[in-house]
C-alpha cells in the first residue's frame, strides 16, 4: 500500500450538503457555519452555487454568503457555477475558485443541465477563459465517474477521454465524482491508479457519495493509490437533485475520524467539527447521516 502521510478534506456542505434541504436556511446562518468552518483545519471550502435559483432554490442567496463570510487567510472559497453567466456573477461576488462540471454520461448531463457533453465542455472552456481573466483557477468536476443511475456502467476509457478533454482545455485540477454513490472499492482503485498513472502530479480530488454505504470504504480504496484529496460534506449531507435516490457526501467528521485512526495527517479539530456537526443538524431540523455526530469520539 502507498498510502498518504498527509491528507486534505476539503469542505463541500455548505454548497452540496445543503443544496438538498428544503427548507431555506437563513443566508446569516450559512455565513456563521462556514466561518465556523474556517476555523477547523480546512484550506478549502465549497461555500454556494450560482445555479438558477429555480433550479436550486438554496443557494439563491450566493452573492450574500460570500460577501458576509469572515475570510480566513490559507482557505480557499470557492463556488460552483454551471456556466458563464453563473461564473460572472461568481467572480464577480470574489470567490477564490470556481467549480465546474460536467457528467460523463451523455443521458445524466442532459437531464442535469439539458446540454450535450460537447456542449458542456464548450461552455467549460469559456468559463476557464473568464477565471483566467480573473487570475482564478478552474477546477472541473467529472461527475458519474463509476457510474450512472440511467446509462449504469461507465467504462474508464470514457472518464479517461473526458478528463483529457477537460485538461486539454486548461483546467487547474479535476474531481473524480461518484455522483449517486454506484462505485466500488475495487472500481476506484483501477480508475485512480490509471490517472495517477497518466497524470502524475495532477490536482486531483475524489468526491464520493455513500448512498449505498460504500462511500468510507471507496476512500480506503482510494488512500490505498495514493490519492490525498477528497471532498467531504459535514453532517455527511448532500446529494444531486438530478439523480433518483441520491443522498450525502461522505462525512467530513466520519473521514477525518478515518484518517486519525489510520495515522494520516489532516490538519482538522475534530471536536469542533462535531460541534458543527450538531448545529447543522439543528439547523437542517432532521437526523443527519453523519456516525460519529451519533457516536461520539469515545
Amino acid at each position: 500500500m502507498k498510502l498518504p502521510e498527509k491528507v486534505k478534506i476539503f469542505e463541500v456542505g455548505p454548497r452540496d450538503g445543503f443544496q438538498k434541504v428544503e427548507k431555506f436556511i437563513p443566508t446569516a446562518v450559512k455565513i456563521e457555519i462556514i466561518d465556523q468552518l474556517s476555523g477547523t483545519g480546512l484550506t478549502k471550502i465549497e461555500a454556494t452555487s450560482f445555479v438558477h435559483p429555480r433550479v436550486i432554490p438554496q443557494t439563491r442567496d450566493a452573492e450574500e454568503v460570500l460577501a458576509g463570510i469572515q475570510r480566513r487567510p490559507g482557505v480557499i472559497y470557492s463556488a460552483l457555477v454551471p456556466n458563464v453567466k453563473g461564473a460572472e456573477r461568481a467572480l464577480s461576488a470574489g470567490a477564490d475558485e470556481i467549480n465546474a462540471v460536467v457528467s460523463v454520461s451523455e443521458t445524466y448531463n442532459r437531464k442535469n443541465v439539458n446540454m450535450s457533453v460537447a456542449e458542456s465542455l464548450q461552455n467549460i472552456a469559456a468559463v476557464i477563459a473568464l477565471a483566467r481573466e480573473y487570475g482564478r483557477k478552474t477546477v472541473v468536476s467529472l461527475a458519474n465517474s463509476f457510474g450512472c443511475p440511467f446509462e449504469g456502467e461507465i467504462p474508464e476509457e470514457r472518464v479517461l477521454e473526458v478528463a483529457r478533454q477537460v485538461l486539454d482545455l486548461g483546467a487547474g485540477g479535476l474531481v473524480v465524482a461518484d455522483t449517486t454513490g454506484l462505485a466500488g472499492p475495487l472500481q476506484v482503485r483501477r480508475l485512480v491508479g490509471r490517472i495517477e498513472e497518466i497524470w502524475p502530479g495532477l490536482d486531483l480530488t475524489l468526491h464520493f457519495h455513500d448512498t449505498r454505504g460504500l462511500g468510507l470504504a471507496n476512500v480506503y480504496a482510494a488512500l490505498e493509490e495514493g490519492a490525498d484529496q477528497f471532498d467531504c460534506s459535514i453532517a455527511g449531507l448532500g446529494g444531486s437533485p438530478a439523480a433518483p435516490y441520491a443522498s450525502g457526501n461522505v462525512c467530513t467528521e466520519d473521514v477525518a475520524f478515518l484518517l486519525k485512526r489510520l495515522e494520516i495527517e489532516s490538519g482538522l479539530d475534530l471536536p469542533v467539527l462535531l460541534e458543527i456537526s450538531r448545529k447543522v443538524e439543528e439547523v437542517v431540523g432532521f437526523t443527519v447521516p453523519g456516525r460519529l455526530v451519533k457516536a461520539g469520539l469515545r
